[in-house]
């Protein structure tokens, strides 16, 4: 007859569940060093007690009844064959755990933050903002709690597709290139050994951009010098030259009310619903702008809006004014007031200005977003003065070569 491991069981399954509490903790032995120990609150847990290296031990193998007697006597077998090599079962247990917990402990998340931290010091504090709300909308809620190591290509572009779906491409693009960075310092950290982000460059969609007539950087100095010498209505000269200096949209422009300027805190407030988007949108006004806004008002201040029309005052100039103005200049075809918005775009950031804060002054946004910038219209605000005022200067500068 076969000898069972067991020889002295004790316990059965409708013991241990009949087993009640006592005045103190007490101990019920299966066989072989196993027992449940039951605690006067009612608990109960499976205990194994063993000696190694001559000292007694006692290995906690789990509570009852998510640990079951058929698998505490597993749990069980399994710690008495490692002292049977020579391993001590706890030992064993805290080295298993150890590596679990090193294994997650570097997830995404936290070495996404890291990155971010060591990172964000050469941010402004908007864009740094920026950067870690995208990861943690976006990103961080899919893989955020993977070990970084255990992430495979297909999960991040995965991540990506679900920006994508919403039409948020600029948004999809820009989370790339952040997972990418994580990645790649991850790697340089050790914290893993390849970059799954590095392969999925052109895999997303691009969103088809219909370019309006712009200016060069080095056709810019000319057209600003023919504006000086403009033979038409003073008024239709300001209003390109405004245009010109706060990059917004010709309609934005033509739609401005003098409500909407405060002077003393330097800031134009363009209300939600003249946006393009329906988000209320902030233009800096650098010194060039504020000296143009106080001969405009000289000629239109007691209207509402800025650049009236001229058979009714109650209306705003028509959006033909400034086309025509362009057309006499001689840029029928080169340039147009969309334009200049691509123009400013260009040169700032080939100046290396903030990418994030040039596409926040542009009005740039994911339509995903169009909620959020109601909070967040005033983003990279900071950056967004120093940039307003050094493009009036670059202006300045460039009408004089």
């Amino acid at each position: 007859m076969k000898k069972s491991l067991y020889p002295q069981m004790k316990l059965s399954a409708t013991g241990i569940k009949n087993a009640q509490p006592g005045p103190k903790d007490y101990k019920i032995f299966d066989g072989g060093g196993l027992y449940l120990l039951v605690k006067k609150n009612g608990s109960k847990y499976w205990r194994y007690k063993y000696r190694y290296r001559g000292k007694e031990k006692v290995l906690a193998i789990g509570v009852y009844p998510v640990i079951t007697l058929k698998e505490a006597r597993n749990k069980h077998l399994e710690a008495k064959r490692l002292l049977v090599d020579g391993i001590d079962p706890n030992e064993q247990k805290q080295r298993l755990y150890a590596d679990t917990m090193a294994k997650y402990h570097d997830t995404f998340e936290k070495v996404a933050r890291e990155w971010w931290s060591v990172n964000k010091e050469e941010w402004s504090d908007d864009h740094a903002n920026r950067v870690i709300l995208s990861l943690e909308k976006d990103v961080f809620p899919y893989i955020g709690a993977k070990p970084i190591k255990d992430i495979k290509t297909p999960e991040v572009l995965s991540v990506l597709r679900r920006v994508e779906s919403r039409d948020a491409l600029d948004l999809a693009s820009r989370l790339l290139q952040r997972c990418n960075s994580v990645f790649k310092y991850a790697v340089q950290t050790g914290k893993a050994t390849f970059n799954p982000a590095v392969d999925l460059s052109g895999v997303l969609k691009t969103r088809k951009v219909q370019h309006q007539a712009s200016l060069s950087r080095n056709e810019l100095p000319e057209f600003l010098k023919r504006l000086d010498g403009y033979e038409g209505a003073r008024l239709t000269t300001l209003a390109l030259k405004l245009l010109i200096y706060t990059f917004v949209r010709p309609g934005e422009l033509r739609g401005a009310q003098w409500d909407e300027f405060d002077l003393e805190d330097r800031m134009w407030r363009i209300p939600a619903e003249r946006m393009k988007m329906k988000t209320p949108h902030l233009v800096p006004l650098s010194d060039q702008v504020i000296s143009l806004l106080e001969e405009i008002c000289e000629i239109t201040g007691k209207y509402d809006f800025l650049f009236p029309g001229e058979r009714n005052r109650k209306k705003s100039m028509s959006e033909n004014t400034m086309t025509f103005a362009i057309y006499r200049l001689g840029y029928k075809g080169k340039a147009t007031g969309h334009g200049f918005r691509a123009t400013a775009s260009s040169i700032l950031n080939e100046e290396g200005f903030n990418r994030d804060a040039i596409e926040r002054q542009l009005a740039h946004m994911e339509r995903n977003d169009v909620r959020a910038a109601y909070v967040h219209h005033a983003e990279y605000l900071d950056d967004r003065k120093q940039i307003m005022q050094w493009w009036g200067n670059y202006l300045v500068d460039a009408a004089k070569k």
